[in-house]
Parts: C-alpha cells; sequence; structure tokens
C-alpha cells in the first residue's frame, strides 16, 4: 500500500469508480469478477493501491473501456513542474456525481428516439435558463 497516494492513481480511481457505478456495478461484483476482495476495489478507487497493467487490461475488459478512459480529463503538465512531476488533479469531486449518473441511466432506458431528443433539447434549454 502507498503511504501518499498518486495523484494519477487517485484519478485513475475516480475514473474507476465512475465507469463501475454508471454501468451499475458493484465493488463486489467487480472484485468477483477480477478474482480479488471488494475492500481491494475499494482501494483502487480511493487511489490508495496502484492498478497495475495487466489488473488495468482486465478491468479495461470487465468494464468495456479502452486504457485511454482511465486517464481522460487528466490535467496535462504543467510548466515549470519538474520533470516526472504527476499531475494535479483539478477538481476535488468526481467530475461526474451519482444523480448526473442516474439521469444517464434513465435517459438511456428511454426507447423513443424522438423523446430522448425532446428531452435532450429540454436540458439544453434549461441550462441556458430558458
Amino acid at each position: 500500500m502507498l503511504s501518499d497516494s498518486n495523484p494519477v492513481d487517485i484519478h485513475v480511481g475516480k475514473r474507476l469508480r465512475q465507469r463501475r457505478t454508471f454501468i451499475g456495478m458493484t465493488q463486489e461484483q467487480l472484485g468477483v469478477a477480477l478474482g480479488i476482495t471488494f475492500q481491494q476495489i475499494q482501494k483502487y478507487e480511493r487511489g490508495a493501491n496502484r492498478i497495475g497493467a495487466s489488473r488495468l487490461f482486465d478491468i479495461c475488459r470487465i468494464l468495456d473501456v479502452t486504457p485511454q478512459f482511465f486517464f481522460e480529463e487528466m490535467p496535462e503538465q504543467g510548466e515549470g513542474a519538474p520533470l516526472g512531476a504527476a499531475p494535479q488533479p483539478t477538481r476535488g469531486d468526481d467530475p461526474i456525481d451519482r444523480e448526473t449518473m442516474d439521469l444517464v441511466r434513465a435517459y438511456r432506458q428511454i426507447d423513443s428516439a424522438p423523446v430522448r431528443h425532446r428531452l435532450l433539447e429540454l436540458a439544453r434549454a434549461l441550462a441556458k435558463g430558458g
């Protein structure tokens, strides 16, 4: 276990939790699929334990994402940062919270494309203050 979590490990863990929750999978289900405990999944998601390359490959297969998914939205290393310095995540909170994921899940369950389109247009109008 790492005593000081690396910002990259924290970011990857947040993306793991985000995708797992989005598809409705529990920590226990993911752990069973990987042959590890849900406590290990918790450590990965907190960034307390680093995810090795072979484990990341298995996670990608199970969650149906590419490895790049785990590094998306990670800020680039800024100018003047020491060589090899880990990029710092820009947000303290997850980029997509539980309420947003619930909304997306419900949206994806709507069978009618015209209804989905109208709902999307309504959301855009509300976001613009209209």
